[in-house]
């Protein structure tokens, strides 16, 4: 018997009833969006929504470099893509505390303050606060930020021992590719770490693996390259299949960074022509789109003629969406074409 499915002509669907499955195909492919009739659809809504928030966006920019230079920031950050009064309400909350203890506050000088869902130090260092928090709790971590601060250095010198033990890789901590660690939940992970290595020493040749990356993890138990050239490794992983994963894969592990760099060259060049030619104020991506996702997205947007986004703030994305405040979000692999009603 041949496992090759029946394909039934058309007239028995319309003899039978029976719902013909190429036509349900053909409909879906037919109501597709397409990005020109997503645009169409969608292109005068942004505009207004844009226009209505343009006041606001002056307002957050300005009481965003007033708190930067009172307290000496090196930036001020938020993690989720709040709307612009959102963000306002959060820096004027900010001000008044500022106001109130402006001393306390300037513990975090040469800090990133990032807006997010709980309060601490993250595990590169930037001082969290959560948007759910009152000031008492603000303000109990920036007088506590001291003792962050040597937390953070005992990190650092965590990070060189474990670095140096194998053969001078470079610990590293990538925000868009790990879950949001406070620093106590890192500086713990890194211990663990840490420790098994002391136990149980692996042989690696000093300075050997110099110029090359690696990332810990608490939720994988075998270690894994990444394209982007960094090891994943586990912190229960087994010191003697590590030695022999990254010794096998150094090579294409350096291979894979010259290509991560290369790419992020291509990348910023392909942004700029891309703002250049559609006149956008503003054109970004979100955390989870990669560079060669967003190589790939602009190339095909330059090929376009799209009127509709003269001045607009574009976002590239994994979905179609009008912002609350007119940013257009878009699919990184969005569709061309016109689409058929």
């Amino acid at each position: 018997m041949s496992d090759r499915p029946i394909k039934w002509d058309k007239s028995y669907y319309s003899f039978t009833g029976f719902k013909d499955p190429d036509e349900d195909l053909e409909q879906v492919l037919r109501m597709e969006t397409t990005l020109t009739s997503w645009l169409d659809n969608n292109g005068k809504s942004a505009v207004k929504k844009l226009e209505n928030s343009l006041p606001l966006r002056k307002e957050l920019d300005r009481l965003k470099d007033e708190l930067s230079h009172q307290l000496q920031l090196s930036d001020i950050r938020w993690q989720r893509s709040w709307g612009i009064a959102h963000r306002c309400s959060q820096l004027h909350s900010l001000g008044r505390l500022a106001q109130q203890n402006v001393e306390t506050l300037k513990n975090a000088k040469g800090c990133t303050i990032i807006f997010t869902d709980r309060s601490g130090m993250s595990a590169v260092g930037h001082v969290m606060l959560g948007t759910m928090d009152v000031h008492h709790h603000w303000t109990r971590l920036f007088e506590r930020l001291p003792s962050y601060f040597d937390l953070q250095r005992r990190l650092v010198l965590l990070e060189d021992q474990i670095s140096y033990l194998l053969g001078g890789i470079q610990v590293v901590y990538i925000e868009e590719l790990q879950p949001e660690l406070t620093l106590e939940e890192y500086y713990a992970l890194l211990n663990v770490f840490y420790k098994r290595l002391l136990k149980n020493r692996i042989p690696f040749h000093p300075r050997s693996l110099r110029g090359l990356q690696m990332i810990l993890n608490s939720d994988r138990y075998a270690p894994s390259l990444h394209e982007l050239g960094h090891f994943n490794i586990p912190a229960l992983c087994d010191p003697a299949n590590l030695q022999w994963f990254i010794l096998t894969k150094a090579p294409q592990a350096r291979e894979n960074l010259k290509r991560k760099d290369e790419l992020k060259v291509i990348e910023n060049e392909l942004i700029q022509a891309s703002t250049k030619k559609f006149s956008l104020e503003k054109f970004y991506k979100e955390p989870s789109v990669s560079s060669k996702q967003m190589v790939d997205c602009c190339k095909r947007l330059l090929e376009q003629s799209l009127p509709y986004l003269q001045g607009m703030h574009l976002c590239v994305s994994h979905f179609y969406s009008v912002m609350q405040d007119g940013d257009l979000c878009i699919p990184w692999n969005w569709k061309s074409g016109e689409a058929i009603k």
